[in-house]
């Protein structure tokens, strides 16, 4: 998944838009702008992007964490690290979000069932 949250980031790099740094981040999900969101698993402390997944979830926006803060900057084309990117404008990656966002549906809702099915055993 992470290898095509990057592909995903370079091309709206070139033919989009995007939001980095975690604060960012933060104002275009809530804006309602954001189409994708990347968080870094690397970062210290946690409680900077750990808002992130949350209101991006609360939005229907797919979110992915990926390793490292780097390989997020240096996806995005930046020169130092970055604990967060969004996706502001597609351009050509619009196809690759759309099958992410229908991959991402389709693991909630087996995610779910499987839950649901675990609640019913303990219960009974």
């Amino acid at each position: 998944m992470s290898e095509q949250a990057f592909e995903i980031i370079e091309i709206a790099k070139k033919t989009g838009a995007l939001k980095k740094g975690a604060n960012e981040v933060t104002k275009a999900i809530e804006r309602g702008k954001a189409l994708f969101v990347a968080i870094a698993d690397d970062v210290s402390p946690k409680e900077i992007t750990m808002h992130i997944p949350i209101l991006a979830k609360e939005k229907g926006i797919p979110c992915v964490n990926v390793a490292s803060r780097e390989e997020l900057g240096t996806a995005a084309g930046l020169a130092i690290p970055t604990v967060a990117v969004a996706v502001t404008n597609a351009g050509d990656a619009k196809k690759l979000i759309d099958g992410f966002s229908s991959n991402t549906a389709s693991e909630e809702s087996s995610n779910e069932k499987s839950e649901e099915s675990k609640e019913e055993s303990t219960e009974e």
